[in-house]
């Protein structure tokens, strides 16, 4: 039953089925950003990031999942244009759900495409405003496209959510994305 549901939602028009809202997980991402910020080093934050990468990585329904969990081999097997192709799939059928736009735009940004991916990360972050991985995935694209100013500001939004992410480097004296000092 499962694999005809994919298969309707990859070849068929999407206003066949209806993707249901997501579960609201608000109140427990909340606490895994308190927790995350409370938490004394990056080893002790891991469990918490890992968590809100479970609750952004599943899907609204099984159809949706299985879509996800395509495009997800395809990027990570090398076939970018199959995982766009997936993503923009997901994000036709359930576009309330930030992780699809996240992810096409992570594809996006691995292929260089950073305008694509800035799009998909806007879009990301407008159904989940405090989503860490589009925060830092944001900064990196505007970073990458010479953006730096906003690169910075972006990237210390993430940190408030999430301290220890490991692109605080980058905001830090010397850094790409760090204090810029007076010329002598």
């Amino acid at each position: 039953m499962k694999h005809l549901a994919l298969v309707a939602l990859l070849s068929g028009p999407a206003a066949a089925q209806t993707c249901p809202p997501a579960t609201d997980q608000t109140a427990v991402l909340d606490a895994l950003r308190k927790q995350i910020r409370e938490a004394p080093n990056q080893i002790a934050a891991e469990p918490f990031s890992s968590q809100m990468w479970e609750i952004w990585l599943d899907a609204p329904d099984e159809a949706a999942q299985e879509v996800l969990d395509l495009g997800l081999r395809q990027r990570n097997n090398g076939d970018y244009a199959g995982a766009i192709q997936s993503f923009g799939k997901l994000i036709k059928y359930c576009p309330d759900y930030a992780e699809g736009f996240n992810q096409r735009a992570f594809t996006s940004f691995l292929r260089a495409d950073y305008a694509t991916a800035l799009q998909d990360l806007d879009a990301a972050l407008r159904l989940s405003p405090d989503h860490v991985g589009a925060q830092s995935g944001r900064a990196l694209t505007l970073m990458n496209m010479g953006r730096t100013a906003e690169a910075r500001a972006q990237m210390l939004a993430a940190l408030e959510n999430n301290p220890w992410l490991s692109e605080r480097a980058l905001v830090s004296e010397g850094g790409p994305l760090g204090p810029q000092g007076e010329d002598i």
